[in-house]
C-alpha cells in the first residue's frame, strides 16, 4: 500500500527540513514537500499527521531479546556484571525453550516498536553443544510476524575459559566446526543481501576474551568476510576484559582483538566502556564501531563509555538498549535521552547535541549494520519512519517540537510507524499483536522459567 502523510508538525529530514508532507510508494520515500496533493489516478492512503512529528525509525544495534522475561530478577539487582551474569542470564539460559524464546522476543520487539524502533540487532547467544535450531527460529518468527527489520547477531562460545557464568552453570560450548556449520545453515535460510534487507545474519561470538579461542575467532572472522557478513561482540564492558586479555594473551584487549582479525569497518562492539587512549585510536583508525548502551552500563555500575572521545576521533557511533535483564525498559528512546544527558554531566552542556544523538540512533546505526538505504528520511530511502504524537500536555511547552520526544523522553505515543512502507503501527496499535494476549503469555513464560530453575 502507498501512503501520503500530510500536515506533520515537523519532519526530521536534512534533505528538506521545512517539509511537512511525505509520500511513500512501493516501500520507498518518493517525495518530501509541502501541500502535496493526493493522486487520484494512482490511489494512495492519506494519513493526517496533524500533531505529530516524523522521525526516521530508530536503529537498535545491540539487544538480548531472550532477557525480556528476566527483568528485575532480585538476585541480580545489586550485582556488577560478573555476579549478575551468573545470577540472571546464565542461570536461566538452559531453561529457555523455543516457546519461551518466542514470547520473550515478541515482548522485546513490541517494546522497541512502541518506542519508535524499526530495526533491531539481537545478540542472540543461547547456543551450546546441543542447542536445537528451533531456539533461533523463534527469534526470526517473532520478527517476521511483527514486521520489524531484524539482524540476528549469532553468538557463540568455543570454551568456558574465564566466563564465570558459563563455568557456574556448566554450559557446554560448541566446537568451531559446529558454529560454522550452524552459521551456514542460517545464512542460506535467512540472510538477505542489499542495503535495505529485512533479515541479516551477523557473526557474533559472545565474548572475545572470556569464551573464545584465538583460532576460533580467526576462523569465524575468515568465514564472515568470505561470506560478506558483519561481525559483532562485547568488549571492554568492565576492566576484567583488559586484565584477562593481558593475563591470557599478553596483550591489551584491543590489540588481542586486532591480532585475531576483529577490528575493521565490518565490526562493531557493544559497550567499550573502558576504552583507553590506545583503544580509542585503534577503533577510530580501523573504523570499528560502538553500540553505546548507557542504561545497562548505569544499571550494572559498569561506567560510562567515552563516546565523545570516540566520536571526536572518528569512530562510528550507534546506540543499543542491551538486554532487558540489565536495562528493564527496552526503549530506544530512553537510550537517546540518556545519551543526550549523561555525557553532558561528564563533559559539559555542549558535549552532545540533539541532532547528533538522533543521528547516532538512526542513520549511524543503520550504516554500522550495512543497511545503508535506511536510517534517514530522504527521497529514495526505504520508508522506515515513525510518527510521534506530541499533541499532549507534556510536550506543549517545548519550543523545538521536532526534538520534543528526545528532550522529554518516555512516555511517548507512536501513532503510526512504517517499515519498508508497511504500516506496522496504526493509531497506536502494533499490527498483528494483541497486548492482552502478549501480557498473559509473558507472565506464563516467567512462571515457566521460574518453575524450571
Amino acid at each position: 500500500m502507498d501512503y501520503l502523510i500530510k500536515n506533520t508538525v515537523a519532519i526530521a529530514s536534512t534533505e528538506f527540513p521545512d517539509a511537512r508532507d511525505l509520500r511513500i510508494r512501493g516501500g520507498y520515500i518518493t517525495e518530501l514537500g509541502n501541500a502535496l496533493a493526493p493522486t487520484p489516478e494512482d490511489p494512495e492512503t492519506v494519513i493526517d499527521a496533524s500533531g505529530c512529528v516524523a522521525w526516521p525509525g530508530l536503529v537498535n544495534t545491540h539487544h538480548h531479546l531472550a532477557q525480556s522475561i528476566m527483568k528485575g530478577v532480585p538476585e541480580g539487582l545489586n550485582q556488577d556484571l560478573g555476579g549478575w551474569l551468573g545470577s540472571v542470564p546464565y542461570r536461566f539460559w538452559p531453561k529457555v525453550t523455543p516457546d519461551l524464546m518466542y514470547h520473550a522476543a515478541r515482548l522485546g520487539l513490541f517494546e522497541l516498536i512502541r518506542s519508535g524502533t524499526t530495526t533491531c540487532a539481537d545478540h542472540h547467544y543461547l547456543y551450546h553443544s546441543t542447542t536445537t535450531p528451533e531456539l533461533e527460529e523463534a527469534v526470526w518468527q517473532a520478527a517476521e510476524e511483527l514486521g520489524i527489520r531484524m539482524v540476528v547477531c549469532r553468538g557463540s562460545a568455543t570454551e568456558t575459559g574465564s566466563h564465570e557464568g558459563m563455568i557456574e552453570h556448566k554450559i557446554e560450548p560448541e566446537s568451531v566446526d559446529q558454529i560454522i556449520q550452524r552459521l551456514e545453515e542460517t545464512r542460506k535460510k535467512h540472510h538477505q543481501t542489499g542495503p535495505d534487507a529485512m533479515k541479516k545474519l551477523v557473526v557474533a561470538p559472545t565474548s572475545l576474551i572470556h569464551s573464545s579461542s584465538p583460532e576460533g575467532l580467526k576462523a569465524q572472522a575468515e568465514w564472515a568476510r568470505a561470506n560478506g557478513l558483519k561481525m559483532h561482540s562485547h568488549l571492554l564492558e568492565v576492566t576484567f576484559d583488559e586484565t584477562q586479555a593481558r593475563k591470557k594473551y599478553g596483550q591489551s584487549a584491543i590489540d588481542y582483538a586486532e591480532s585475531c582479525g576483529w577490528l575493521g569497518p565490518d565490526v562493531w562492539y557493544a559497550h567499550l566502556v573502558h576504552s583507553d587512549a590506545h583503544a580509542i585510536e585503534r577503533l577510530a583508525a580501523t573504523q570499528t564501531g560502538i553500540s553505546h548502551c548507557p542504561t545497562s552500563n548505569c544499571r550494572l555500575g559498569s561506567g560510562i563509555a567515552p563516546v565523545i572521545r570516540l566520536a571526536e576521533a572518528g569512530a562510528p557511533i550507534s546506540l543499543g538498549v542491551d538486554g532487558s535483564a540489565s536495562a528493564e525498559s527496552g526503549s530506544m528512546l530512553q537510550e537517546l535521552n540518556l545519551t543526550w544527558l549523561i555525557h553532558r554531566a561528564q563533559n559539559g552542556p555542549d558535549a552532545t547535541t540533539l541532532e547528533q544523538v538522533l543521528e547516532w540512533g538512526s542513520q549511524s546505526g543503520a550504516d554500522i549494520l550495512g543497511l545503508y538505504n535506511t536510517g534517514s528520511l530522504a527521497v529514495g530511502k526505504a520508508a522506515d519512519l515513525v510518527l510521534y504524537d506530541i499533541d499532549k500536555p507534556r510536550f506543549a511547552g517545548v519550543h523545538v517540537p521536532l526534538m520534543s520526544p528526545l528532550m522529554c523522553g518516555e512516555p511517548v505515543h507512536v501513532k503510526n510507524s512504517f517499515i519498508q512502507g508497511t504500516r506496522i503501527v496504526s493509531d497506536g496499535c502494533v499490527a498483528g499483536l494483541d497486548e492482552t494476549e502478549l501480557t498473559q503469555s509473558v507472565r506464563n513464560s516467567v512462571a515457566a522459567l521460574l518453575n524450571g530453575v
